[in-house]
């Protein structure tokens, strides 16, 4: 949309969390006339609204009225589902219907980096990050990752550069959303609940990413993933792979236990992989992305060595707490999908008592069965699907439900033994007993550290 046209447009924005709230300051600071509306109560509300009433910005909580409808253009938050009635009654009264990313993008005279993908988006956007303030090199890190794009956009100019963590849920609804260079780490089930249980449908949002890109672009995709190299088929842009499995003639891949790229016919070795501080072969695949992502934005292949070699990744994530009786305890908060316990369990060589659990995404657990044979000597069953779990895992191993976080945290001590790792890794959302992974996460660390 041309910018200059939005004077005076109406613009309805639907949802009054984070991304709402700085989507509507920003279009009526450039002359929109906004209306928010949430479905929500006041009190879930109450630290966004008052940033709304200070701008004075008209809004309405509780439902969604017709007055959503009298406007020009509809702005929707991530958390909105493409299928909500309200989304649905705007498409057949035709009106345009865009997300907060598509709008932020409207604004920005920076190169936007767009990372997206199932698992690694936060770690992996972070070290992009890392990398670029080691080097130097002015940029923000906004999007799905905690800050929001629309917040910071107008502070950007044409030599900073824009790090955006990218949902599917981001994609679903831009328009000329274009990223200078665009990242898909992998697509494994997730939201299944959310995209009809069709991989297809996940898969096509995913691919959003990279649909308005051109020739002079760059895609940054896994060639160990099937839906990723299966998907980048349809770029019209430069796309460049990493691989594990692999050596290529371009792109990031492993040579005698070094991580090697190849750009434009030049071979530079970054970095042996034993020196890179965050663990795990997930981790490997995000470090060869963001070493990708940091040469092609010029910085040098010596600030992108000392950076990995120091980086200690992202909370919730993998996230040691603490070791208590020779007992480690680990925080995976952002576990939440079935490939990310996965890669978790695959990080530990100890017996696990592995918390599992929480609100379900329409997760098929049988990936796991046998790792978790193999690897976890316990299941702490927890949240609403407490009993999915316990049917899912059933004569795999010893399994327990927990009535709460407390509850969880006091039958792992009793059930880890000196070697053992406690890990949370839930593979399901948080939304049952808590607003949202990160207070999960917070809630197991604060208890465990009092132990």
């Amino acid at each position: 949309m041309d910018i200059n046209l939005l004077h005076n447009k109406k613009v309805s924005v639907i949802g009054a969390a984070r991304s709402g709230v700085a989507v509507a300051v920003l279009l009526q600071s450039q002359g929109a006339n906004v209306f928010v509306s949430d479905t929500a109560s006041v009190d879930k509300l109450q630290s966004s609204l008052p940033q709304i009433q200070s701008e004075k910005i008209e809004y309405e909580v509780g439902t969604h009225s017709n007055r959503v409808y009298e406007c020009d253009v509809m702005v929707i938050s991530p958390c909105v589902p493409s299928d909500a009635p309200v989304i649905l009654e705007a498409q057949k009264r035709k009106i345009k219907i865009v997300s907060e990313l598509e709008v932020g993008s409207w604004f920005c005279r920076a190169p936007m980096v767009a990372i997206t993908g199932s698992n690694g988006k936060t770690t992996t956007t972070t070290l992009t990050g890392r990398i670029l303030s080691d080097a130097a090199k002015k940029h923000v890190v906004a999007g799905n990752i905690g800050t929001a794009f629309s917040s910071i956009v107008l502070e950007l100019v044409e030599t900073d550069v824009a790090v955006l963590e990218v949902s599917s849920f981001q994609l679903d609804h831009i328009d000329k959303f274009r990223p200078k260079i665009s990242v898909l780490l992998n697509i494994t089930p997730d939201h299944m609940d959310r995209y009809d249980h069709s991989m297809e449908k996940y898969a096509a949002s995913k691919a959003c990413v990279f649909k308005n890109q051109l020739a002079d672009d760059v895609l940054i995709y896994n060639k160990d993933d099937a839906w990723t190299s299966k998907i980048v088929l349809h770029a019209h842009c430069r796309t460049i792979g990493f691989s594990i499995q692999q050596k290529l003639n371009e792109g990031a891949f492993i040579e005698d236990g070094k991580l090697v790229t190849v750009i434009d016919g030049i071979r530079t070795e970054i970095i042996d992989i034993n020196q890179i501080f965050i663990k795990g072969m997930h981790n490997l695949y995000n470090s060869m992305a963001a070493v990708l992502i940091g040469q092609l934005l010029g910085v040098d292949a010596a600030f992108i060595h000392s950076t990995l070699k120091t980086f200690e990744g992202v909370e919730h994530r993998l996230e040691f707490v603490r070791n208590l009786n020779n007992v480690s305890y680990y925080n995976d908060s952002k576990a939440t999908n079935v490939d990310s316990v996965w890669f978790a369990l695959q990080s530990f060589k100890e017996p696990i008592v592995l918390f599992l659990g929480g609100r379900d995404k329409g997760n098929d657990y049988s990936r796991l069965r046998e790792l978790v044979r193999r690897q976890v000597k316990a299941i702490v069953a927890i949240g609403e699907s407490a009993n999915l779990v316990e049917q899912s895992f059933k004569g795999t191993t010893v399994i327990t439900k927990a009535s709460s976080m407390e509850e969880a945290v006091a039958i792992a001590r009793f059930l880890a033994q000196p070697g053992d790792v406690v890990l949370l890794s839930p593979a399901c959302a948080s939304f049952d007993w808590f607003k949202n992974y990160e207070q999960r996460g917070e809630v197991f660390k604060q208890l465990v550290n009092k132990l």
